[in-house]
């Protein structure tokens, strides 16, 4: 191949990537699960999920029966799962669909009771995931789980 082919091949591949990084992208469009807005005063200022896109963002979620924790933490961190299982089957997804979770605890020590449970909602592999201690929770809850899914 001559140098000028050569010369105008590079040209060509220099000139579209320039238009390719000037065009904008298209912003992910959004739907949202149990929406609120700033007009719903007597709810919660959040939804209880948001998709972007592929991507699915789960508020946090709390295992209360009747506004209190249950005496058990095996059964709160179980309520707790089942609002998040709740909230994902609402976006079309699943439990396996979660890419990342972060769990707050308010003693560290329930760790072991947190995984007992966690293991049985999945059937696939793990998400990456965080165990946070988080001193104090609203409503004197042990736990609050928010996770990150995308479709499988």
């Amino acid at each position: 191949m001559s140098h000028a082919r050569v010369a105008t091949a590079l040209a060509l591949l220099v000139l579209a990537s320039s238009v390719r990084a000037s065009q904008k992208p298209e912003p992910a469009p959004r739907a949202y699960v149990n929406p609120r807005t700033a007009k719903d005063t007597g709810q919660p200022p959040f939804s209880d999920a948001v998709r972007a896109g592929n991507t699915v963002y789960v508020s946090g979620k709390l295992g209360l029966v009747s506004g209190k924790p249950p005496a058990a933490p095996a059964d709160e961190a179980r309520l707790a799962l089942d609002s998040l299982k709740k909230t994902l089957a609402d976006a079309g997804l699943t439990m396996d669909d979660l890419v990342s979770v972060q769990v707050f605890c308010s003693d560290v020590s329930l760790f072991d009771t947190w995984n007992e449970v966690y293991r049985t909602y999945f059937t696939k592999e793990y998400p990456a995931r965080a165990f946070i201690g988080s001193g104090p929770l609203l409503f004197g809850a042990r736990f609050e789980v928010t996770g990150i899914a995308v479709k499988r």
